[in-house]
This record gives structure tokens, C-alpha cells and sequence, in this order.
């Protein structure tokens, strides 16, 4: 690993010495890494949702790695524990750090005024994945740090005292397997983490999986009816439907912790989440503090299969940004390379690095085992996609709209599946026909 990150950063030094340098943003100039890391001094703030980083030092620990190379910069770390709603907030001001993960809140159309392009797509896109997810007029303004697979994380040794061994192949087998585990074992099958909410955007990441196409989520731009039979959203939000009428998650999803589902999923008092698969380091981390057995933690694909194989749609974690009014540009543009690039954060917790040609890690063994189909996420629509769900005042990729729908399926808000699926076609279909769609 240290031979390789030896490498990588001797590729980025060569790579980004032509377009070295640091303008004002507002002429678009490119916040470029520094050609020689010895004239680059300044103090960061790097904004993190790692709080538990920040708690066990292992976010000191690269910063004191990452002095070695830049001794001149000073790195500071801020932990956000409701980092899409802090950093929202603090987005209304210039005050949002040097460097920080881009809120899911934003559309990509909106990333030139808040972030310092950070250089022309073509090339980026040589050396890093996911590239488009970030790109403007041929600038990109965000480099993601890991791809993550998406999936249900779940207790294998709970799922096997159920007497289950193999993966439910359709959200029926899924459906009844929680029943299976709620019958058979203490454990809640399924756990929403609906208080603190962001876990349920992960379920939008799903679409693509049940449909196996890397174009299902560009799709949306033309669908009249997303939530219809037979489509991806209608499926996941279904699943997700289901899982809470037949009371197959935890008793009151208002009282939800993500740290201690962590603990519990660890433990073998929950069963299985949905989530992606930079997870899985996390749920082993829970279970080896809980005395257990960390490898009792793995995952599965979405339970839907194409010709006979599971489809996982492979898209970026948070992408990291220069906050466009940052007075160290060229710092924290050192900082975010050398994290992304020459670290090893995303080997270390088993996580698929964004750079070009990594390996798969070990914790998605038993996807390459089972032969998984890993998708790639088109963007070629985004823009239209994101006019449309902020027209439809929906937000597919907030929290509140499948907030309501664990809401109706518990019975504590008004109607029932078809109901909500019918409001939510309608509201998309009437902001489509009138942005001409």
C-alpha cells in the first residue's frame, strides 16, 4: 500500500504541474494542486459527517501523514453530526470551510456557485471515476473520495439462525425472509434509521438495480408516472412500503439512532439495513466492540434479478469540493488529492477507491463470488432529472418524501401505498408538462 500511494502521488505531482496555480473564483479560474509541495502553506478547514474519525483520531492521523509531504498547511477538522442540515445552513453564508463534502441538497447545476472547478473533465476523468457526477461545462467542481456498490448490510449470523443461507432473489423472498427472522429470533429484521433520516436517501440509490440499467435513474427525465408498476421507484419504494405495513422494522422509527444501529445491527439486535457498502467497515467496527464476530457483517444486492444475476448500481460516495470564497485554495486542493489519491482511507475501511483501475476490496468478495453485476450510474439527464424533482417540490434525493412514506405505512399519516404513489405521479407528471417536458 505505501509503495503504491508513493506512485499515485508521483502521477498527480507530474499530472497537475501544467495547471498549477490559484485565481478568484468568480472568473472561473481552476483551484489546482501546487506543483511543489514545499511552497504550499495555509491553514484549512476540512468539514467532515465523520464524527467517529474525529473521535478516535484516525482523522489526526492522516493530517500528520499528510504534513510529512505539505508541512506548510495546517489542517483542521469539523465534524458535522447532521452534516446535510448544517451544512446547509452554513451554505447561506462563505463560511462552509476550505474543503467539504458536497450536500446532496445541491443540484449539480448549482456547484459553479458555491466550489473552484477544479479542472478540465477530460482529464480528470483519466485519472478518477465519477467525474460526471460533478461536471459543469466541462469543469468538474467535485472529486469523489470512494464508488460505493449498494446494498442491504446485514447480520449473517442472525439471517443463518433463521435458517436462512441464500439471498432472496425477488422482494417477496425478501419480504418473507424478515418474516422468517422475526418468527425465529429476537432480532428486528429490518431498521429504517428513519429519525435521523439521510439513511433513507441511500434507497434512491437503488435505482437501476431492479431494472439492471445504468440509465433507469435518466430516465426519470421522460417518465410521466416514476412510482408506476414495473419501474425501478415503484419497486424500491414498495419494498421499503412493505417492510413497515407488516411491522418488520422497529416498533417506533421516531426514536432511531444511526451510532447505536451500529452497535445493534453488530450485535445481532437488528438484522439488515439498507445502505452502501462504505458501510460495511462501519457495522463490522459495531460488532467487534459488541464482542462479536465482525464477519458476521456482510451483503447482499437489491432482491431482484436480470437473466438470472444480481445488478448493484456502482455511483459515487459524497464527492469532496474547494468552497469557492476559501482563501487557501491551493491548500485544500493538496489536501483533497492527497486524501483521495495517496491516503489508503479507502483500503483501509474496504471501500472502492475512485481512482482509475483500483481492485475491488475484500469486503465485496462475495459480490465478485456470486457474480454481481456492478452498474455504473448514467448523469447524462441529471440536470433535467433535478429541474423536474425540484419543480415536483418531491426531493428524491432528501429525506422527507420516504419519511412520509414509512409514515403511511405505519399508519401515521393519511392513505395508503397507491395513494402516496398516485400524489407523487401526479406531482412529477404536472412539473414535467410544465417545464415543456
Amino acid at each position: 500500500m505505501r509503495r503504491a500511494s508513493v506512485v499515485l502521488v508521483a502521477a498527480i505531482m507530474v499530472a497537475v504541474t501544467a495547471c498549477s496555480g490559484q485565481g478568484d473564483v468568480r472568473s472561473g479560474e481552476v483551484a489546482a494542486p501546487p506543483s511543489d509541495p514545499a511552497k504550499v502553506s495555509g491553514a484549512i478547514t476540512v468539514l467532515t459527517n465523520r464524527t467517529d474519525q474525529i473521535a478516535d483520531g484516525s482523522l489526526k492521523k492522516y493530517a500528520a501523514e499528510f504534513n510529512k509531504i505539505y508541512p506548510g498547511v495546517k489542517v483542521k477538522f469539523e465534524g458535522l453530526t447532521d452534516y446535510e442540515g448544517e451544512t446547509k445552513i452554513r451554505m447561506n453564508t462563505e463560511n462552509y470551510g476550505d474543503v467539504l463534502l458536497i450536500p446532496n441538497s445541491l443540484s449539480v447545476e448549482q456547484y459553479p456557485d458555491f466550489f473552484a472547478p477544479l479542472g478540465n473533465s477530460v482529464k480528470l476523468s483519466a485519472t478518477f471515476d465519477y467525474t460526471d457526477h460533478a461536471t459543469v461545462d466541462g469543469k468538474v467542481y467535485g472529486l469523489a473520495n470512494i464508488g460505493v456498490a449498494n446494498g442491504f448490510v446485514y447480520n449473517k449470523a442472525v439471517w443463518e439462525k433463521a435458517g436462512i443461507s441464500d439471498w432472496p432473489a425477488t422482494p417477496e423472498e425478501f419480504i418473507a425472509d424478515l418474516a422468517t427472522i422475526k418468527a425465529k429470533t429476537d432480532a428486528v429484521p429490518y431498521y429504517t434509521n428513519y429519525k435521523d433520516g439521510w439513511p433513507l436517501t441511500n434507497w434512491t440509490n437503488a435505482i437501476g438495480s431492479p431494472s439492471c440499467d445504468s440509465g433507469a435513474y435518466d430516465s426519470l427525465a421522460a417518465a410521466e408516472q416514476p412510482w408506476s408498476s414495473g419501474s425501478d421507484l415503484y419497486a424500491i419504494d414498495r419494498l421499503l412500503y412493505t417492510i413497515v405495513e407488516k411491522k418488520l422494522s422497529e416498533p417506533d422509527p421516531t426514536t432511531t439512532n444511526w451510532e447505536d444501529s451500529k452497535a445493534q445491527i453488530g450485535s445481532g439486535e437488528v438484522a439488515s439495513m439498507w445502505l452502501g457498502s462504505w458501510a460495511i467497515s462501519q457495522m463490522r467496527a459495531g460488532a467487534e466492540a459488541a464482542g462479536k464476530d465482525p464477519d458476521d457483517i456482510a451483503f447482499m444486492p437489491f432482491p431482484a434479478q436480470r437473466d438470472g444475476a444480481f445488478c448493484s448500481v456502482l455511483r459515487p460516495d459524497y464527492q469532496y469540493a474547494v468552497n469557492a470564497h476559501s482563501d487557501d485554495k491551493t491548500a485544500a486542493r493538496a489536501w483533497l488529492d492527497w486524501y483521495i489519491t495517496a491516503s489508503g482511507q479507502a483500503a483501509s475501511e474496504g471501500s472502492i477507491s475512485s481512482v482509475k483501475g483500483a481492485p475491488l476490496p475484500d469486503t465485496l468478495k462475495a459480490f465478485s463470488d456470486n457474480d454481481v453485476t456492478l452498474i455504473p450510474q448514467r448523469q447524462e439527464n441529471i440536470v433535467e432529472v433535478n429541474e423536474i424533482d425540484k419543480a415536483s417540490e418531491i426531493g428524491i434525493t432528501a429525506q422527507g418524501y420516504r419519511q412520509k412514506l414509512v409514515d403511511v405505512a405505519r399508519g401515521a399519516a393519511d392513505g395508503d401505498m397507491d395513494s402516496y404513489f398516485d400524489e407523487l405521479n401526479a406531482r412529477w407528471a404536472e412539473a414535467q408538462q410544465a417545464l415543456g417536458g
